[in-house]
């Protein structure tokens, strides 16, 4: 028996069989069309690049669900709003019944994505790579619906891939496609190194989209050369082309460069509430509307609303939102509270970090603040109180070489914004 065409699949199968009407069939496979076309519409809405749309509405006419796919290398332990940014839009196809893949690159995060790099990124072990890896699917399904989502990890082919196959999956790429990537062409032109296993890293994710037949990718915008690359190899292979679908990269909390655990500059899906609502209130001002458009996917009717209320009352809601978002309603609504009683009253927190002061009689500032754990050096303590950003009972403290005497009683210590200790003194 023939396969359906497109206008059949839309025939209610009660009337298959009974003489049909063309007009009717015809009209509802437009229906059915036109559905899809307005998704697509809302799809594009945030989107920087669409390629391969055409081959999109191909697939869309035989009302299949779309595969879609998105990967994410377990380079450190914890996804960040950046990814967020591209979780939202996987979700969305979800919703609307595309079958949303998400692809753990536990190979290629060994041999790391060189996108946007001036340099060879450190290499990884396995077992960095695979410690990395056991938090990333707990945290993805706090934007994903677990049930729904197809977990892969590319290590499933790579790594029965012997170095025949290997050389054979070269043999479709040449030099000159890969210095066409800006990073790529930029090492070079400077002379700064550039290894084979970087150049293999578009090719690698691109064997990804062949072997899953990915109907869409979705990725950053610094990811368009590699989606394109798995694009060409399915048209290779005799397929429509995987669509491919960039988003915007998300600026960190610097307010100049992309959020990115290699900056150091991110918000975490495991950070406590107290930490995520602080770093989102230290962004600048513009950055703010980005993050209410890519992460709470707002509209611009929403946004402009939001323009005509003061700033600092805007970024309040957008940090309580999205604190709420993985911490639930009520710790987003504690944690506004909390620091409007901090900066806007000028109240210590509730919760505060404590720390012993023990038997001596005196104590440098430095040593007793770096046994808490909560700095990375004792040098980035001593830098915070030459900024003037440490505070004793509300009063600056200037001597980065200056003791404490032991108080009488309880002292709070401000570090910066976001930090504060309960000296605690025994009787």
């Amino acid at each position: 028996m023939m396969p359906p065409t497109a206008w059949q699949e839309v025939i209610p199968k009660k009337e298959r069989g009974q003489p049909l009407r063309k007009g009717l069939a015809v009209e509802r496979a437009s229906a059915h069309l036109s559905r899809h076309m307005d998704f697509l519409d809302r799809v594009k809405q945030g989107t920087e690049t669409f390629i391969g749309e055409d081959e999109l509405i191909e697939r869309l006419k035989r009302k299949d669900p779309l595969r879609v796919k998105l990967g994410v290398d377990p380079t450190r332990p914890d996804l960040t709003f950046g990814h967020m940014v591209v979780l939202n839009k996987l979700r969305q196809f979800q919703e609307a019944g595309h079958q949303a893949v998400l692809i753990i690159g536990d190979y290629t995060a060994m041999i790391g994505d060189p996108s946007g790099r001036s340099s060879t990124r450190p290499v990884l072990t396995r077992d960095e790579v695979e410690q990395n890896s056991k938090t990333y699917l707990e945290q993805a399904f706090k934007i994903l619906e677990k049930k729904l989502t197809e977990i892969r990890f590319n290590s499933e082919w790579f790594g029965k891939m012997s170095f025949e196959d290997a050389l054979s999956l070269t043999r479709r790429m040449t030099v000159a496609r890969m210095l066409e990537r800006d990073d790529f062409a930029k090492r070079y032109q400077e002379q700064a190194p550039i290894s084979i296993v970087e150049f293999l890293y578009p090719l690698v994710q691109g064997y990804d989209s062949l072997i899953l037949k990915a109907d869409i990718e979705l990725g950053g915008s610094d990811q368009l050369f590699n989606m394109l690359v798995g694009r060409s190899l399915q048209k290779e292979e005799g397929t429509l082309g995987q669509a491919v679908v960039t988003l915007p990269l998300l600026v960190g909390l610097d307010g100049v460069r992309k959020m990115s655990k290699s900056y150091d500059n991110f918000i975490s899906f495991n950070d406590t509430a107290k930490d995520m609502f602080g770093k989102i209130m230290s962004i600048n001002d513009e950055v703010m509307w980005d993050y209410n458009s890519l992460l709470l996917e707002l509209s611009s009717t929403e946004i402009d609303a939001l323009k005509a209320i003061h700033p600092m009352e805007a970024k309040k809601q957008l940090a309580c939102r999205l604190t709420a978002r993985f911490h639930g309603e009520e710790a987003g609504t504690r944690e506004r509270e909390q620091f409007e009683a901090v900066f806007a009253k000028n109240q210590n927190p509730d919760e505060m970090f404590e720390v012993a002061w023990g038997d001596d009689a005196e104590k440098s500032l430095v040593d007793l603040l770096g046994n808490t754990s909560q700095f990375d050096s004792k040098g980035e303590i001593r830098r915070l109180i030459k900024q003037g950003a440490v505070k004793i009972d509300g009063e600056r403290f200037a001597d980065p070489n200056g003791k404490l005497i032991k108080p009488k009683g309880e002292t709070v210590v401000q570090c910066g914004k976001r930090k504060f200790f309960r000296v605690i003194t025994q009787a």
